[in-house]
């Protein structure tokens, strides 16, 4: 079920950003898309949601090694990390704000806030996942032998970290 989940999500972000290309492709021709630098506070989560799914890797090798001081630490890094991307992205939103890029008013600023927003709904869903399982880790429900709970919260914590990645990608080079 994770997989197609993560298939849909997938498919939905291709669909926004064929959108963004079109609208974009549409509008450069008549000179109404607004051109703006992505803020650095971008920059930065992205660097902050790659941590964090360094501390989903030593979540998942302590949960195969039995080690549940290290999983729930993992798991509370990761979840702080989470935290920390949102705040960033939301201080990011509140640059282009400053600078007059509103959600209304320009496409090019609408698909911003669009894209983002989408990906920290998926974000949000990666921190309710990571929650539960490290609530589960401090009530001791993950053993050497059964940890898949673990695995599952990491694959789609990885999800959501490689899908922003392409996303900033995308946004720093289609302007």
């Amino acid at each position: 079920m994770l997989w197609i989940g993560i298939a849909s999500m997938v498919m939905a972000f291709v669909g926004l950003t064929s959108g963004y290309i079109v609208s974009r492709s549409y509008l450069m021709e008549e000179n109404g898309w607004l051109l703006f630098e992505m803020p650095t506070q971008f920059i930065y989560s992205t660097v902050v949601i790659l941590i964090s799914s360094g501390a989903m890797v030593m979540a998942v090798r302590s949960a195969r090694n039995g080690e549940k001081g290290k999983l729930t630490l993992s798991l509370a890094a990761a979840l702080v990390l989470g935290i920390v991307f949102a705040v960033l992205q939301y201080s990011g939103w509140g640059v282009l704000m400053s600078e007059g890029i509103y959600f209304v008013g320009n496409q090019a600023g609408s698909w911003f806030y669009v894209l983002t927003a989408f990906h920290l709904l998926h974000l949000f869903g990666g921190w309710v996942a990571l929650l539960v399982t490290f609530i589960k880790a401090q009530l001791g429900k993950y053993t050497e032998e059964d940890h898949q709970g673990v695995e599952m919260a990491a694959i789609f914590w990885h999800f959501v970290d490689i899908l922003w990645i392409c996303l900033f990608l995308f946004l720093a080079i289609i302007r």
